[in-house]
């Protein structure tokens, strides 16, 4: 046995990590740049909430453009993955960049540091745990499906009681997707990419990851977030 085996693994799953963070990061700094230069010409937020049908296809090509990532990422290069993984940011900015005609900048701003304290927390738990969160992950995924179904229902009732029961529940899910998505990523680092190329890896690694911090973030906002009078 090679007594070096196990620290070298270790390395490359830090490596692959490290990248996956970095990745990640720089996507959320292209969303909110994005975001704060829409904001910085009130047509363009301003347009997106009269024009309505622009928005939702916006967040179509969004939705699509996350599937499409994932399911291509082994076909297409490294490259052209991040790039798309990077465009998708930039889209999500521009939709983002709603949340400033609605909240605060200051309670905004506050929100995203309780998201990234939380964030960050549950990222370190994941890695680190020995808990298989192979069950609790499925769990979360149906959970997930019944909160996009209830979320859509709420669209067309408008329940306060309901709305509240999401964001509860959309909280409580992102967080423990979180953990889960860190592990699964860390393991598949660990067997070689699970038959990706480490580099593919670290990207779908980091759309992971940024869903869920994005996603985290708007939940969070809705109990954080200062509305404007």
């Amino acid at each position: 046995m090679n007594p070096y085996g196990s620290s070298s693994l270790d390395m490359e799953v830090s490596q692959v990590m490290k990248r996956v963070y970095l990745k990640m990061f720089l996507a959320l700094l292209v969303t909110s740049a994005a975001a704060w230069i829409c904001t910085t010409i009130p047509h363009i937020p301003y347009f997106l909430v009269s024009h309505r049908w622009v928005y939702w296809g916006l967040l179509i090509v969004e939705l699509l453009m996350v599937f499409g990532i994932s399911g291509a990422v082994r076909k297409i290069s490294s490259p052209v993955a991040s790039m798309l993984f990077y465009l998708f940011a930039i889209l999500n900015g521009v939709t983002f960049s709603l949340i400033f005609l609605a909240y605060t900048p200051v309670s905004i701003f506050k929100t995203f540091l309780i998201t990234a304290g939380v964030f960050g927390a549950m990222t370190i738990y994941g890695y680190f745990t020995e808990r298989d969160l192979t069950k609790m992950g499925n769990f979360l995924f149906m959970a997930l499906i019944g909160l996009i179904i209830a979320s859509l229902v709420n669209l067309f009732w408008a329940n306060s009681t309901l709305e509240w029961i999401v964001s509860i529940g959309g909280v409580l899910i992102f967080i423990g997707l979180t953990a889960w998505d860190t592990q699964k990523i860390k393991q598949m680092a660990q067997y070689g990419g699970g038959g990706l190329e480490l580099s593919r890896l670290a990207t779908i690694g980091a759309l992971s990851l940024y869903l869920d911090f994005i996603n985290l973030f708007l939940y969070l906002l809705r109990f954080f977030g200062s509305s404007r009078d």
